[in-house]
């Protein structure tokens, strides 16, 4: 995976005093993005009816299964063989924070975590010094399709945090607060808007500083529909907002086409109007300002810190796998999470007849 940074597409604010709008770049494949995040994709598959393994009950020829991202008919199986998804893989000096959307996830580390999240759901992993996971996407319905959507986004540690012990969370979507407003939703992952407070970050991630002025948003306008976003805390706080689904957002009265990404002033209000519709995703936070140096999926400060990290997974595997697939999927259940102590955590009301086994 890579990352990227916003930058200039030939459509700079004409004058940043008065238009809240100071670049736009074109969403790919990852979304570019600014310090302190590093990476953001947005997953969405329109799988279809699951088999007796939880795979895909269709045809997997002409896929190049175990590095299939073409596409086909609407669905990848990523990394996955039988069950679409990301086997096992190590992290090592940031954050990921996935939000689930549609579909589920099947969840397992090095720690001996395990959940099952989804349907709005979010996780958030601290990497830290070290950690390997997975993360499946088990086709659960037999007789219908089964839609996949999420985000993940990486957000880094400072030097100070980066060899942190290894956190995992699952924020269920049952706790997450939404703003709503006629024609609108505002999805509160991190960073309070008004009285919605979301569930803490993990301890040693960057957002749970609240003067690093972290926020995750998803926002969703009908058409007509309008919203004003909070300004910033600190002027050196960078906001970016992510123009994916629907139609054109206007963003402080300039127009922003639907897959693009627009850095903003954050030291304002900006007011979100959606003539046909749309969705976007915000990301803002003060930068951590310090030298990154990237490995694929291990970031540190330097290229010794890189060499170390992975002589250290080649000599340890991060603690290793203790799982007998390098996927797992969990039994037909409903949502929950086991931390590595064996404590077991489930959605505020779900029903005991689909607790997992």
């Amino acid at each position: 995976m890579s990352t990227g940074t916003v930058t200039p597409m030939g459509d700079p604010a004409s004058d940043p005093a008065s238009d809240p709008v100071l670049e736009v770049a074109t969403l790919g494949t990852p979304w570019p993005t600014v310090d302190p995040f590093l990476f953001c994709v947005h997953h969405l598959d329109h799988y279809p009816p699951g088999d007796d393994r939880f795979g895909p009950a269709a045809s997997l020829a002409g896929r190049d299964l175990g590095m299939d991202f073409a596409g086909i008919d609407g669905w990848r199986m990523y990394h996955g063989r039988v069950v679409p998804g990301f086997p096992q893989h190590p992290h090592r000096g940031f954050e990921t924070v996935t939000f689930a959307r549609q579909g589920l996830i099947d969840h397992a580390d090095s720690t001996g975590a395990a959940a099952r999240f989804g349907r709005g759901d979010v996780q958030w992993m601290t990497a830290g010094r070290g950690i390997v996971h997975s993360e499946m996407f088990p086709l659960l319905d037999r007789d219908a399709p089964n839609p996949a959507e999420l985000f993940q986004i990486w957000l880094n540690l400072p030097a100070a945090d980066k060899l942190a012990p290894p956190h995992f969370a699952i924020l269920w979507a049952e706790e997450i607060p939404q703003v709503r407003a006629p024609g609108t939703a505002l999805t509160v992952i991190a960073g309070a808007v008004g009285d919605a407070q979301p569930p803490a970050p993990p301890p040693h991630s960057w957002a749970a500083e609240p003067d690093h002025d972290v926020a995750i948003w998803h926002l969703a306008l009908d058409a007509g529909a309008q919203w004003t976003l909070p300004s910033g805390r600190f002027p050196d706080t960078v906001r970016t907002v992510y123009v994916f689904a629907g139609a054109a957002a206007t963003l402080g009265g300039r127009t922003v086409p639907v897959g693009r990404a627009a850095r903003v002033r954050s030291d304002v209000p900006l007011v979100v109007d959606a003539p046909g519709g749309t969705e976007v995703l915000v990301l803002q936070g003060r930068p951590i300002g310090e030298p990154v140096a990237q490995y694929g999926p291990f970031v540190m400060n330097s290229r010794a810190e890189l060499q170390q990290a992975v002589t250290e997974y080649q000599r340890t595997a991060f603690g290793g796998w203790p799982w007998p697939e390098d996927g797992p999927v969990h039994h037909r259940a409903g949502r929950f999470a086991r931390t590595s102590d064996g404590h077991r955590v489930e959605p505020p009301g779900q029903s005991a007849a689909v607790k997992p086994r």
